[in-house]
Formats: C-alpha cells, sequence, structure tokens
C-alpha cells in the first residue's frame, strides 16, 4: 500500500507517480476523514476499510478524472458532509527562527468559522496572525496525508500573500507544506501562488456518514 505523504513529499520535489490511469487505496489519516487526491494521470483513494475492496472498484475510480467523479464521492459520502474539489498545493518550511518571526498566536482568533472548520478535518490547529487588530489568520494543522496544511482567511488591506509566505517560512526548514484552494477563489489562489505554493494535485475531503 502506498505511502501518501511520501508521495506527496515527492511532489512537493517535482517527482510525481507514474501517469498510467490508475488508482490506489490509502489508510485515511483521521479517524472520520476520508479522501480522494488526484495527480496527474494516478489517483489515491484513503477509504476506511468498511468499504471493500471490491466496492471501491465497483464505483470505478481512475487516475484519469474518474476518481473524482462526483457520482463516486457521493456514493462513498452517503450523505455525509463533502469539501469542495479543490487544488492541492505544496511549498516547502524555511526554517525562519523564531525570534525572526513576523507572526503571533491568534488565540482570540480561535472560535473564528475558519478555524472551526479546520478543526473539523485537521489535527493540531493553531491560529497565527499579526500582533494587533488584524483579524486576517492563518491555520496550521496536521492535514491531507497527515502533512501540514495551511488555511487562510484574510481580510481586504492585508497583503495574503506575504503573510502565508511568512507562516512558510517560520515552518520546519524542508519540510513540506499542503494548502487546498478551491479553484474558483481565485484571490486565494493568486495569493498561495504568490507566497511560492506549487500545484501538484487535486484533492477532495469528506465526513462520511456510512454505519460502521
Amino acid at each position: 500500500m502506498a505511502d501518501l505523504a511520501e508521495v506527496l513529499r515527492l511532489a512537493a520535489a517535482g517527482v510525481f507517480p507514474p501517469v498510467d490511469g490508475g488508482w490506489e487505496r490509502v489508510p485515511p489519516w483521521r479517524d472520520g476523514v476520508e479522501a480522494v487526491v488526484a495527480l496527474t494521470g494516478h489517483a489515491f483513494l484513503a477509504v476506511a476499510d468498511d468499504v471493500d475492496d471490491a466496492a471501491l472498484a465497483a464505483l470505478r475510480p481512475d487516475g484519469l478524472g474518474g476518481a473524482h467523479d462526483p457520482r463516486l464521492v457521493t456514493a462513498l459520502a452517503a450523505g455525509g458532509w463533502v469539501v469542495s474539489l479543490d487544488v492541492l498545493l505544496a511549498a516547502t518550511g524555511g526554517g525562519r527562527p523564531a525570534e525572526e518571526s513576523r507572526l503571533v498566536a491568534r488565540e482570540d482568533l480561535s472560535a473564528h468559522p475558519r478555524a472551526v472548520a479546520a478543526r473539523a478535518l485537521r489535527g493540531e490547529v493553531r491560529v497565527v496572525g499579526r500582533p494587533g487588530a488584524d483579524p486576517s489568520l492563518v491555520t496550521v494543522g496536521a492535514g491531507v496525508a497527515g502533512l501540514t496544511e495551511l488555511g487562510a482567511e484574510v481580510v481586504a488591506g492585508t497583503d495574503g500573500a506575504r503573510l502565508v509566505a511568512d507562516v512558510v517560512a517560520s515552518l520546519p526548514a524542508g519540510s513540506p507544506v499542503l494548502a487546498a484552494v478551491a479553484p474558483g477563489n481565485a484571490r486565494s489562489l493568486r495569493s498561495f501562488l504568490r507566497a511560492g505554493f506549487r500545484p501538484v494535485g487535486s484533492v477532495q475531503v469528506y465526513r462520511p456518514a456510512r454505519r460502521r
């Protein structure tokens, strides 16, 4: 069984799985959260073991778009919460010393809807931002494949790209950092690209309502 975290580490470095139209099953990285992750010509289904291999195959996933067929994720979610189909982006932590960081913990924003949504899907979520009254924030947590994943909420007047870049710079040097951004959220997508993120694939996360 593939190690999705390693697959994404390699993809962040420009090394991708074979473009063979295939798909692989991988274990979910968080209890109650599943996902479909697709890279060029190859897909990964992170699905709990209450769905057997035959049932997955019957949904006809493939690495050429079939894994993201809305009927597939709808069947697997079984009425649960389905997140939008996102572009999966990757960057690399910069290792900036903490004493040089321009960021602070923003516990005052821990109840923000962006932070609440992040905690529903990711582990060990913390909220950071600029000191003072600026309500812009970045969530940092264990997300796709257990790797560090960011989410951002930026208000008008704040340089979102600079804020995200500062968060990436503060993370351990050389570590993979992911972000999942809805393609229609063009402003956010542009900010992450300006901050140094690169597209590596796509991801759709869901919380299934299947009885186990």
